[in-house]
């Protein structure tokens, strides 16, 4: 069954029982996103890592450019 498919099917049952329609697919996804990398930028200030620029300085160091901004 696919995403939409369940989507309709919820919202068919939640209209015949008179609940409040579901969100749609997708919806939340962008929220979601952020949420996720707040928590992870959080975490890392609590186990004091830095909070940003990880991933390129983790890449720099794995091809030996030296970690220099640009």
């Amino acid at each position: 069954m696919t995403v939409t498919q369940q989507f309709l099917l919820d919202s068919y049952r939640a209209a015949q029982h008179g609940a409040p329609q579901p969100p749609a697919p997708g919806r939340h996804d962008w929220r979601t996103v952020r949420e996720l990398r707040d928590h992870r930028s959080f975490e890392a200030v609590v186990h004091e890592r830095p909070a940003h620029g990880r991933l390129r300085l983790a890449l720099a160091r794995l091809f030996g450019t030296g970690g220099a901004a640009h």
